[in-house]
């Protein structure tokens, strides 16, 4: 009974940071000549120890590129030609010039994704869920880099209360967290934050109604960005 009476302990905030590795004040000189209105996602890379998370994240980054403003290529018919055309490895596929990989789908851009972390480390009273992901965005024309970015997210599940009950619960939700990490969640924050950070992230793509208006804050020569007028970003915390 003394459990149940602890589960709400099992909902209470979650501690989670979020680090982000790109350049200030980022050029999108590049970017802006290119001028992509379509992107192939290929198989990301997995450095990961986890088997599956190659094609679980693969779920997971159509929606913020789409609600940004680009089409998006299926992913799963991107990774099915690529299979029919010899590519069923992704590391081969990463290897592939940019430019082959745009041509099968006549895609103005390529999207890269390596996952570097997706792992979760039990120590009986805490469970630390990682997801390190690195993008790079290509000229489906030139092969050239127009955007790279990369983003690490922490998930660490907090219990509230103290003495023994305390610890019985922490213990309870980082069993909890063992038996079903939260891969998918930060996998979905770090999309979102490399996709919608101001200065950082894409332009609007030509299906946003924004569309060539954010100059000011996604600028070409290196100018520092402005904040982007009625954006939201969520907090990010150095590691």
């Amino acid at each position: 009974m003394r459990i149940l009476r602890l589960l709400p302990a099992l909902l209470a905030p979650l501690a989670l940071a979020a680090c982000v590795t790109a350049p200030a004040n980022r050029d999108y000189a590049a970017f802006r000549a290119a001028d992509p209105h379509s992107i192939a996602i290929v198989p990301a890379v997995n450095r990961s120890l986890e088997v599956t998370a190659a094609d679980y994240y693969l779920s997971t980054i159509t929606v913020p590129l789409a609600e940004r403003g680009y089409y998006v290529f299926p992913v799963h018919l991107v990774k099915r030609v690529m299979e029919d055309d010899g590519l069923s490895d992704a590391d081969m596929v990463h290897a592939t010039p940019p430019e082959k990989v745009a041509e099968l789908f006549h895609a103005d851009a390529v999207l890269y994704v390596t996952i570097e972390e997706w792992e979760s480390n039990y120590a009986v009273l805490a469970t630390t869920t990682r997801v390190t992901l690195s993008y790079a965005l290509k000229d489906g024309r030139t092969g050239e880099t127009l955007w790279d970015d990369t983003e690490r997210m922490v998930y660490q599940p907090q219990s509230s209360g103290g003495g023994i009950a305390g610890l019985i619960a922490q213990a309870v939700v980082a069993a909890m967290e063992r038996a079903a990490p939260n891969y998918m969640p930060l996998a979905r924050q770090a999309n979102w934050m490399a996709v919608n950070r101001a200065g950082l992230g894409l332009p609007a793509g030509p299906y946003a109604a924004n569309y060539a208006k954010d100059a000011d804050v996604f600028p070409s020569g290196g100018a520092k960005p402005k904040p982007e007028p009625g954006s939201e970003t969520a907090q990010a915390a150095k590691p």
